[in-house]
């Protein structure tokens, strides 16, 4: 039962049939039931249960987060994620007050002019492709507000952001050829230019932003370096832009499927920040995060080799129904909801306050300015793996009455 790293000429999730991806909380309860521990060729040790899972997560010194767990063409690891504890703890105390809720409290006024100003761009058509002209601009246009930077700034960070994450849509052929390789690396390389040339500028003028906080914070009396604020950079566009795009495609997927629920929002917005975090429990857009194993260990009958690949389900965890008695029902007014769609333990997503800002601001705005939409009659949503996100939602619209 020995587990492989993932392989270099596919994705993890590159056979997942469109069907599983769009619906893929079947699958999860056959693991569970099956093989809630089980080596898959090409992903590593797959975990599926929630109490496996929590073992995972609260043990960073056997199953680390550090840069062999998952490779993105960055020169060092990145922080705060490929840094585990000790040395984590001092990243994460700098870097969690700049990200609380009370500082993302401060910007829901931009963020709202945000997504009212993409609104603003369609509403009048009564038709939209959703994915392409909102949930894909709205985060990186937040992002880019965030750094102080120009919204002309925008496709340039979308091929960063995709040249990494999803760098199929520029290169064909097989997932991790020497071609796609090269490709991924020359946009890391970008990325690390491009905000090194930005970092220049605000040695020269501070502004009122994350980089030139970064450029003065200090880590236990030292500042950081440049290399340390690049590594950080790099993290925070990859992981805060497709994230956010990919939780709107599956919360509006989920919506568009059913009306009736839908419906209670329009009518109660008070009622959106649970339903947003139910819809992250029962859709949970990252469908796994990676691990690799320091030690030789063994969890429900299954050997966890050194050196061995660890992914978590996070979907799975989250519909554990021995976790959750009714873990397959979607509830919007569930009081409690320990979901684990921002991960768990220390290296629980940083910007998760950040991302339920977003998502709550766009939820309100979107249905108090357009209560009925609709999926196109006869197209079917056809979701990626690994991260599900839509590429074309084609919606038609009936704004609210003014």
């Amino acid at each position: 039962m020995d587990a492989t790293p993932p392989a270099a000429d596919q994705s993890p999730f590159a056979s997942m049939d469109p069907e599983t991806a769009a619906h893929p909380q079947p699958m999860f309860k056959m693991l569970r039931d099956s093989t809630p521990v089980m080596p898959v060729e090409g992903v590593g040790v797959v975990i599926t249960r929630k109490s496996e899972a929590d073992e995972v997560f609260r043990h960073p010194e056997v199953f680390s987060s550090n840069a062999d767990a998952l490779d993105l063409k960055n020169p060092r690891p990145l922080i705060p994620l490929q840094i585990d504890p000790p040395e984590h703890k001092k990243f994460r105390k700098l870097l969690d007050p700049i990200f609380a809720p009370r500082q993302m409290a401060l910007i829901e006024g931009s963020i709202t002019q945000t997504v009212n100003e993409l609104i603003d761009r369609f509403i009048d058509r009564g038709e939209v492709d959703f994915s392409k002209e909102f949930s894909v601009p709205f985060p990186s246009q937040v992002f880019l507000n965030l750094l102080g930077l120009s919204f002309d700034e925008l496709p340039r960070f979308l091929a960063m952001k995709d040249g990494i994450i999803r760098p199929e849509r520029a290169i064909e052929g097989a997932y991790g050829s020497e071609e796609m390789h090269a490709y991924q690396q020359k946009i890391a390389d970008s990325i690390y230019e491009y905000f090194n040339g930005i970092l220049d500028l605000r040695e020269q003028k501070r502004e009122d932003d994350l980089l030139s906080r970064f450029l003065d914070a200090e880590v236990e009396g030292q500042k950081l370096t440049r290399e340390e604020i690049l590594d950080i950079c790099f993290l925070f566009l990859i992981a805060g832009l497709d994230t956010v795009t990919a939780t709107l495609d599956c919360i509006f997927g989920y919506l568009v499927a059913h009306p009736e629920q839908r419906q209670q929002l329009v009518d109660d917005p008070s009622i959106i920040p649970a339903a947003i975090e139910e819809l992250l429990r029962w859709e949970t857009p990252v469908m796994g995060v990676p691990r690799v194993s320091l030690a030789d260990v063994e969890m429900a009958g299954c050997p966890i080799h050194k050196g061995d690949h660890v992914m978590v389900m996070l979907g799975s965890v989250n519909t554990d129904e021995a976790d959750l008695a009714d873990a397959d029902v979607v509830r919007f007014n569930r009081k409690t909801n320990r979901h684990v769609a921002f991960g768990a333990g220390v290296h629980r997503c940083l910007g998760s306050h950040l991302a339920r800002q977003e998502l709550r601001v766009a939820v309100r705005e979107w249905h108090r300015r357009i209560p009925e939409y609709a999926l196109v009659e006869g197209h079917a949503l056809a979701y990626t793996g690994g991260i599900r996100s839509i590429d074309h939602f084609p919606m038609t619209l009936t704004p609210a009455a003014t």
